[in-house]
């Protein structure tokens, strides 16, 4: 291991100890605060800003694991960078929970641009997703032959 990839996986391991601490505080929080809302305060399904509150933390604890996932592999080698796939996807999640915590006031052009920006997403992903399916099938093919 180049002195380089050993500075890249101590780099790698500290942000994972360190996104693993903010999971656990958040986790914390959304169970606090669904007990709160269960037990304490009257629960009305329909209210907006409960659902909002409650599902905008559970949207965010997704996207901190899942970036967590994607810092553990390159700690563990099995990838030596970030791969760009990986983080399209946790843009795309992000961007769900973000239209998920919209408040209702949000203008039109907002929320347009929100999905313009998701859709943007959506396209990179599945563009890249045909590149490795057509890379995986060519490597495939060169072995035949």
């Amino acid at each position: 291991m180049t002195l380089y990839e050993h500075f890249e996986q101590t780099i790698a391991m500290v942000l994972s100890g360190v996104i693993a601490v903010i999971i656990v505080i958040s986790l914390a929080r959304l169970i606090h605060t669904v007990f709160v809302v269960f037990f304490v305060e009257t629960f009305n399904p329909l209210d907006h800003g409960v659902f909002q509150t409650v599902f905008g933390m559970i949207m965010t604890l997704l996207i901190a694991m899942e970036f967590k996932h994607s810092i553990l592999k390159v700690a563990m080698r099995r990838d030596s960078i970030i791969q760009v796939k990986t983080v399209v996807l946790i843009a795309i999640i992000a961007m769900g929970r973000k239209l998920v915590i919209l408040d209702p006031e949000t203008s039109p052009a907002k929320v347009a641009s929100i999905a313009g920006a998701t859709l943007a997403l959506g396209i990179v992903h599945r563009l890249l997703r045909e590149r490795e399916d057509r890379l995986a099938q060519e490597e495939g093919e060169s072995r035949e032959g």
